[in-house]
């Protein structure tokens, strides 16, 4: 049973979920500096952004199984499918219950708060499907990127800060953003370090279309810009210094680029994805403590 529970969490991808708890936390932080911070609803959208992230990874790991992009000539962490450890039936159950669930707390968290956040959760949920699945699997046609962006970014943090505030706000509009590129950014190691598979299974990611020197380029621009974030909340949006902090992260972000350039093998691109997701959890972190405490 123990080694049953292991294979699930391992499925579920822990080292993706900073990409779920990050804009919660930031769209809760610059709730929270507004003093209208909702912990009930806070708890709801975390819950609902790990459903999410979950139930993406599970039906990524059977449509990626069932499409060939899975092998045993991938490299990278097992998947549970493609090594035999939960049966595609399963996972594909497990998908819809996980999504179900996330489903049920994203109406709880439109009857709190307005209705109109109700296509904003269907859509989330439908993409969580046709990211790798469906007619038209967007990771399969280059937009994943986006997706990832949109849906761990802009809408996140964004629906986060307006179901605890009931207002929209242009300074966490560049929060969002900012997050969204660095959620980003866990995509194209991954997507790096699968290149060569995705190519031969027809999963025309960004890297597959435009090559490595691209992803590199791609991921130091999404970098550049989060880093850049702060400093116009600091000049423009009436923030103090202390939403200066993640700037602290640069000697970090030029480093995270150098490895990525150099890196050749798949077990330095795997450390380097768990760098990428500690580097969103830093500055995620750094981001709330200005937008608090430079009120």
């Amino acid at each position: 049973m123990a080694a049953g529970w292991k294979i699930w969490i391992e499925a579920a991808r822990p080292k993706t979920l900073p990409a779920a708890v990050v804009p919660v936390a930031v769209g809760t932080a610059f709730a929270y500096a507004q003093a209208s911070a909702n912990w009930f609803q806070a708890a709801n959208c975390l819950a609902f952004a790990l459903l999410v992230q979950i139930g993406t990874n599970f039906a990524n790991d059977y449509f990626d199984f069932q499409q060939g992009a899975d092998t045993p000539d991938r490299v990278g962490p097992r998947r549970a499918v493609a090594a035999g450890l939960i049966a595609p039936a399963t996972m594909l159950a497990a998908t819809v219950l996980v999504l179900g669930v996330a489903l049920g707390v994203g109406l709880v968290l439109a009857y709190h708060s307005s209705w109109l956040l109700v296509p904003v959760g269907l859509a989330s949920l439908v993409c969580a499907i046709a990211y790798t699945g469906g007619p038209y699997p967007l990771g399969y046609h280059g937009f994943g990127d986006l997706f990832v962006y949109l849906f761990f970014g802009l809408v996140a943090v964004g629906a986060t800060f307006y179901v605890q505030t009931g207002m929209i706000s242009p300074a966490v509009g560049i929060a969002a953003s900012a997050i969204g590129l660095l959620a980003v950014n866990i995509l194209i190691v991954n997507n790096y370090r699968d290149a060569e598979t995705d190519a031969r299974a027809g999963k025309r990611t960004l890297v597959v279309r435009y090559g490595r020197k691209f992803a590199v380029w791609q991921y130091g621009v999404g970098l550049f810009i989060a880093l850049l974030s702060p400093v116009i909340l600091y000049l423009y949006a009436g923030h103090g210094w202390p939403m200066l902090l993640p700037l602290i992260l640069t000697p970090w972000a030029v480093g995270l680029t150098w490895r990525l350039a150099r890196s050749v093998q798949p077990a330095e691109q795997i450390v380097l994805l768990g760098a990428s997701a500690k580097f969103l959890a830093a500055y995620g972190a750094l981001l709330g403590v200005g937008a608090i405490w430079g009120v």
